[in-house]
């Protein structure tokens, strides 16, 4: 079979490359899935790169932590799946990027008849990170102000989106002006530009000189940094990427270092989402099925890409005002 694999961290666009490999069989509760679709997300770049926590790849390594397929074969002892049943993969070891997939048959989750390929494939790792931050680790309440960094992105859509089904109030930070207009038709009820001034001093013109209490940033570096000074005196903020690769600097004013009770917190969905027994996960995918169907989760997909385009494929994800997701297509469905 055809799997895109990598020998050494480095440069998506230069280490990864495509490789025929013997196909996998299942072991005891596992299964093969014949791959029809897997995204290109942020953490499957930083995975590539070397600077993923949590998973250590073993060379050659494959990548790709999420996608949609059909099953192909079960696995001994295996139970709770049929072949040719379509499934959301979820890859913890990376894989998804190949025309077959083995994992566990508890990393398998059905998909409705009723959600596109397109929209499966993206299936857990945005919705779920969505969900997850405002809902269960900030727990946002109606009325509330958050504050969220690289808001054009598929994610960043989400929570807007969310915040309209929530009751909560969205200030969206963007690089290009562009993007401003097209936020707000989306429902954002703030949207300022990173280029017109200080983050911090824009927030408190919109809310008030106390700042924001709830913020979250993918994007760590200068905007992070910004982004938390922006936050109330018990201000809470979620780090949950950081694109740029630099720190985040909590500041050099102890006046506002050292006051109040501000919390400065990382989230990474697989730690959180380990911690939920199977029952929560299964309720957790029922929202994001909900709310898939209502249009709130919803991915917008790019141009698809075949599994020897992989190059041009992570070039066009991280390509700045990129909008859509992008994913790779095995050349055999």
């Amino acid at each position: 079979m055809k799997a895109i694999q990598f020998d050494q961290y480095g440069e998506p666009a230069q280490v990864l490359t495509l490789r025929e490999t013997s196909v996998p069989e299942p072991g005891n509760n596992e299964v093969r899935v014949r791959m029809i679709s897997s995204p290109v997300n942020p953490s499957d770049l930083l995975f590539v790169r070397g600077v993923y926590a949590g998973v250590q790849p073993h060379f050659p390594a494959s990548a790709g932590f999420e996608g949609v397929g059909l099953v192909d074969v079960v696995g001994p002892q295996t139970q709770g799946v049929v072949r040719g049943q379509r499934v959301a993969v979820l890859n913890g070891e990376g894989g998804n990027w190949a025309e077959y997939a083995v994992v566990p048959a508890n990393r398998l989750f059905p998909v409705p008849d009723d959600l596109s390929n397109e929209q499966a494939a993206s299936f857990y790792i945005n919705p779920a990170t969505a969900i997850a931050m405002v809902r269960y680790v900030l727990a946002v309440p109606r009325g509330e102000w958050l504050l969220q960094s690289a808001a054009g992105s598929e994610l960043g859509r989400m929570i807007i989106k969310l915040g309209q089904k929530d009751g909560f109030h969205t200030i969206n930070v963007v690089h290009r002006h562009a993007s401003i207009e097209e936020l707000k038709q989306l429902g954002a009820d703030a949207v300022i530009a990173a280029d017109d001034g200080p983050i911090d001093e824009q927030v408190r013109r919109l809310v008030g000189p106390q700042g924001v209490r709830y913020a979250i940033d993918p994007v760590a570096g200068d905007t992070g940094t910004q982004i938390f000074q922006a936050l109330s005196d018990d201000g809470h903020m979620l780090v949950y990427g950081s694109l740029t690769g630099e720190p985040i600097r909590v500041g050099a004013d102890p006046r506002f270092i050292l006051a109040g009770n501000r919390i400065l917190e990382v989230f990474w969905l697989g730690y959180w989402f380990r911690g939920r027994d199977d029952a929560a996960q299964r309720n957790l995918f029922g929202d994001i099925v909900t709310l898939m169907r209502e249009g709130i989760l919803g991915t917008t997909s790019a141009h698809p890409f075949s599994l020897d385009k992989i190059g041009a494929a992570v070039k066009q994800a991280e390509a700045p005002g990129r909008h859509g997701k992008v994913l790779l297509v095995p050349a055999k469905q």
